[in-house]
C-alpha cells in the first residue's frame, strides 16, 4: 500500500503537467473553435475550412507534406539500411553526428537555410563568384520542401534504424539460403519487418510538416500560406481565436488518423522506441 501511495505521489508532477500544458489547452481549444465570440455553440468555425481561402492553404499543407514525407523516405531508407549494417563503434558515432543538428534551435536552423538561399545569399555569392547563373529558390515551394525535409528527416531516419537493428540476421540468411536474391529479400523479408518503422516515420514527418508555420514564413516569404500559417494568423493578427481553434481541430483529425495508422502498424512500438 505504501509502495503504492509512493508511486502515485511520484506520478503527480507529471500529472499536473499533462493538465496543465495538455488537457487544459486542448479544451481550451475545443472551446473556442466549438464557440462563436459570444460562447453560443457553432460548428462555423470548423465548417470554415471549407472556404475558398482554407481549402486551398490546407490542400497546398497537405501537397508539400506529402511531397517532404516521400523524399524523407526515399532518403532516409538507404541510410538507415547502412547504419543497421555497420558495427555498433562505428553506427553509434554516426548516429550521434546525424542528430547533432537536431540539438540546434529549430529557428536557426531554418534561418540558416534562409542565408543561404537567398538572392544574396551564400550559395547565390559562390555561384556569382564561379559565373554560373543564380538560383531563385527562395520564397518558392522548392524552398519550402527542402526545409521540411532538412528540419525533420532525422525523425524518419531514427524510427527505420530502430526497427532495422532488431532484424534477426538469421531470417535475411534463412531467405538467402533458399534461393531468395536481394531484391527479393529485401521486399519479401526486410521491408515488411521495417514496415512499423516506417509508419512511424512517416507519421513523424507528415504531422509536423502538415501543422508547421514557421518554415513557410522564413522560406516561403510569408508569400505561400499555408494552413499552420493561416491559423497562426488568426491568433496572432486578426485575433480571432474561434476562428483559429476551430481550424485546428480540423488539422487534429489527420493527427488522430496518422495516430490510428500507427497504432495499426506499430502495436509493439517498435518504430518509437530508441
Amino acid at each position: 500500500m505504501n509502495k503504492k501511495r509512493c508511486l502515485n505521489l511520484m506520478s503527480a508532477p507529471y500529472v499536473l503537467w499533462s493538465a496543465a500544458f495538455i488537457i487544459i489547452p486542448l479544451c481550451m481549444v475545443f472551446y473556442y473553435g466549438l464557440t462563436d465570440r459570444s460562447g453560443a455553440f457553432t460548428l462555423s468555425n470548423v465548417a470554415a475550412i471549407a472556404t475558398r481561402e482554407h481549402a486551398r492553404a490546407l490542400w497546398l499543407s497537405i501537397g508539400l507534406s506529402l511531397v517532404s514525407t516521400l523524399i524523407c523516405f526515399l532518403l532516409a531508407y538507404p541510410l538507415a539500411m547502412i547504419l543497421a549494417r555497420m558495427n555498433v563503434s562505428q553506427h553509434s558515432f554516426i548516429v550521434l553526428i546525424f542528430i547533432l543538428p537536431m540539438w540546434m534551435n529549430f529557428l536557426l536552423r531554418t534561418l540558416a537555410w534562409q542565408t543561404l538561399l537567398e538572392k544574396t545569399g551564400v550559395i547565390n555569392s559562390v555561384l556569382s563568384f564561379l559565373h554560373l547563373p543564380a538560383l531563385s529558390i527562395i520564397n518558392t515551394p522548392a524552398a519550402i520542401i527542402l526545409g521540411m525535409v532538412y528540419n525533420f528527416l532525422p525523425f524518419m531516419v531514427l524510427p527505420i534504424y530502430n526497427v532495422l537493428t532488431k532484424i534477426d540476421p538469421n531470417v535475411v540468411n534463412a531467405a538467402r539460403d533458399l534461393g531468395a536474391n536481394s531484391l527479393q529479400t529485401f521486399l519479401r523479408v526486410t521491408f515488411p519487418l521495417s514496415l512499423p518503422g516506417v509508419v512511424s516515420g512517416i507519421t513523424m514527418v507528415f504531422v509536423p510538416a502538415l501543422t508547421t508555420f514557421v518554415i513557410s514564413n522564413l522560406l516561403g516569404g510569408s508569400k505561400i500560406l499555408l494552413i499552420g500559417n493561416v491559423i497562426e494568423q488568426e491568433f496572432t493578427q486578426a485575433g480571432n481565436w474561434n476562428l483559429g481553434s476551430g481550424l485546428s481541430i480540423v488539422l487534429m483529425l489527420f493527427i488522430i488518423l496518422n495516430m490510428i495508422l500507427t497504432a495499426i502498424f506499430d502495436k509493439e512500438g517498435e518504430g518509437t522506441a530508441l
